[in-house]
């Protein structure tokens, strides 16, 4: 009876799975066709998927369109959306990812420090450096700040005995205002005209996607996250404590050390496109475990998709609120991050 009870219970989890997988792909996209669709200039549901189908398809309908609308939906809205759906999605199973290793439901690369030193790299590279290497130069320098900061994270939490995942998020929490301390210098010594941008930039936004900008974050997500799928079962082992998985054979400090670096390189190159964006990685997690569990063969995945979800939304309403401006989108995650910590910090005390 208990093998055929543990048995249904099984179906009923994949049964379930599927469902949500079905509903958050159909979910994800209504929402891309709603942020295609809305903004200064609405566009028809069907327009857009009408211009998208002569994109890809030449010729496939007759075009009853003006080259304006053509031009807003294909150059600017759908490049803009699909970044929303990269960055959602990185920063979500990097959150995910950093509370498994940490065992901490507050860590996320914002309060870690991550996204601050991504940001630190990428204004070095706007105002100071030039862009040397091209277009790699940004998401390269916003890398190798991300890893600085969680190599400084790391390095004061073992200073501090900070062994707990608490006074980790602590560390990460202080490197981070030392970090943006030193990114508000580089601005006020930058060239001032090009210094207002990058304010905006660190606020976070999506309006300078293009189209040829896309395939650094897509290969970095592709790459970073399919390898941390296929250390599930790690990650499921470090949610127990660092002696269950090193019973299991897993080397816990090396383990650890390299989720951070991985985590570095996806929020580096999401912040370079981006700007600063907080709390996506935070509040994603939670809720798909809610949804499907603590396993992260499931975790994972539904992050990236409620992440997406999550970040095009975000996205609407930063163009929409005040509408023809366009909010930069750090601030509306930034408050219903701000108000789910608090719900989550009430959570944990009861």
């Amino acid at each position: 009876m208990s093998d055929m009870a543990a048995q249904s219970s099984r179906t009923s989890r994949l049964r379930r799975g599927k469902l949500l997988a079905l509903s958050g792909g159909v979910a994800l996209v209504i929402s891309l066709s709603i942020a295609i669709s809305v903004g200064a200039v609405p566009v028809p549901t069907g327009t857009v998927w009408g211009i998208l189908a002569n994109k890809l398809m030449p010729g496939t309908l007759e075009q009853t369109w003006s080259q304006g609308r053509e031009a807003i939906v294909w150059d600017i809205r759908f490049p803009r959306a699909l970044l929303a759906i990269l960055v959602g999605a990185g920063l979500a199973i990097v959150g995910a990812a950093l509370q498994a290793v940490t065992r901490n439901p507050l860590a996320d690369p914002h309060l870690l420090g991550i996204s601050s030193g991504g940001a630190f790299g990428a204004i070095f590279a706007l105002l100071h450096s030039g862009l040397f290497l091209g277009l790699l130069t940004v998401p390269i320098l916003a890398f190798c700040g991300s890893l600085l900061a969680t190599l400084i994270v790391l390095g004061v939490s073992r200073l501090a005995d900070a062994s707990s995942a608490d006074r980790l998020v602590l560390a990460g929490v202080a490197v981070s205002f030392i970090i943006m301390a030193g990114a508000n210098a580089l601005i006020f010594l930058g060239e001032p005209h090009a210094s207002h941008t990058v304010v905006f930039w660190m606020l976070g936004g999506l309006g300078l996607a293009q189209w040829n900008h896309l395939i650094y974050p897509l290969i970095v997500l592709i790459l970073c996250g399919l390898w941390l799928l296929s250390r599930s079962r790690q990650l499921n082992a470090m949610t127990v404590g660092d002696e269950t998985a090193a019973t299991l054979g897993i080397p816990v400090a090396r383990f650890r050390l390299t989720v951070f670096v991985v985590g570095a390189l996806i929020t580096g190159v999401m912040v370079a496109f981006s700007g600063i964006i907080g709390f996506v990685g935070l509040m994603v997690p939670h809720v798909v475990r809610m949804l499907v569990g603590g396993d992260y063969l499931r975790v994972l995945p539904g992050s990236a998709l409620v992440g997406a979800i999550f970040l095009l939304w975000a996205d609407i309403a930063a163009r929409t609120v005040m509408r023809p401006e366009d909010m930069p989108i750090g601030i509306v995650t930034g408050l219903v991050g701000g108000v789910f910590f608090v719900w989550l910090l009430g959570r944990r005390k009861a």
